[in-house]
């Protein structure tokens, strides 16, 4: 089975190629494609590798920056997915699409289902939800999986770097007292876990959208909190909330994700997140990325 994964170079799109060490793997960097230009997703594609499966993990994902740059945003999130899905549906080949939490806005009270409305509060939000719109329009044999607060052992581009964990280790480290929102529920994913589901259910389940997060949630003052119970680190953890951190983005205060499709057709293998979490550490998740603008985000697992 020939695979093509898109944003080859990212925290998530690195792990997907690993768990497709053993296929017929092409993979395409940021550098290498520029999905806004459909001709040249087309040559790429369909006119030349014509695979059975194409991963995108490519998107513009920085969050604040995607309030600033909001034609970037969607050119990249929405018409580059649309340039993709008409490249996948003229050869024939499916279509796994990453999608995020954040095409959900506030309200919720429950892990949020496929079929929840969707109501994005953001840019970024907005821009992915147009992405996943145009996925479905333009390819028949798509799959679109919704993912939630990502981090693993591949740096994070749009973080200079880092994720969540290295930033609150980081943290720890230098100033001995962190500050952490408690006023924000997710649910902390592993990309390694990610990838493998994700490779699961583009060889067999069927055509749709899909959750897929580990299992649970929490704050990110919850997350920090274990980061730090899980590596016995020695740090004064202060609550905060969403208004000590002044954002131009408005971010979901409940995002947390239900993996429904998945369960309902048996595929659903993610783990518990404070397990996931566990697995990280003591597979090298404490070493360090370089620290940068994004240690001062108290967002930077998302």
């Amino acid at each position: 089975m020939r695979v093509v994964v898109i944003g080859s170079g990212g925290q998530l799109g690195t792990e997907v190629c690993a768990v497709y060490a053993d296929a017929d793997l092409h993979a395409v960097d940021v550098d290498t494609l520029d999905v806004r230009d459909a001709a040249a997703c087309m040559d790429l594609i369909a006119g030349g590798l014509c695979p059975s499966v194409v991963i995108n993990t490519a998107a513009f994902h920085n969050v604040p920056k995607c309030e600033e740059e909001p034609d970037m945003a969607f050119a990249v999130n929405a018409t580059g997915a649309k340039n993709l899905a008409v490249a996948c549906q003229d050869c024939g080949a499916r279509l796994v699409h990453v999608s995020t939490d954040y095409v959900f806005g506030n309200g919720g009270a429950r892990p949020y289902i496929e079929t929840d409305r969707p109501a994005p509060l953001s840019v970024y939000g907005a821009s992915k939800l147009a992405g996943e719109h145009l996925v479905a329009a333009y390819c028949d044999n798509h799959v679109i999986v919704r993912a939630a607060a990502l981090y693993g052992p591949a740096p994070c581009l749009a973080k200079e770097g880092m994720n969540f964990v290295k930033l609150m280790l980081h943290l720890a480290a230098t100033r001995g007292e962190v500050k952490v929102v408690t006023d924000e529920v997710t649910t902390p994913t592993y990309t390694k876990a990610l990838a493998e589901q994700i490779k699961l259910v583009a060889e067999k389940g069927e055509p749709g959208l899909y959750h897929a997060t580990c299992h649970g949630a929490c704050s990110w003052y919850e997350f920090a909190k274990a980061v730090f119970e899980e590596t016995l680190t020695d740090v004064k953890l202060l609550p905060a909330t969403s208004e000590d951190f002044p954002s131009p983005v408005k971010r979901p205060e409940y995002s947390v994700l239900e993996n429904k499709h998945l369960q309902d057709q048996g595929l659903d293998i993610m783990a518990p997140w404070r397990e996931a979490l566990r697995t990280y550490l003591a597979t090298g998740g404490r070493r360090r990325g370089r620290a940068g603008q994004a240690a001062q985000d108290p967002h930077a697992g998302q």
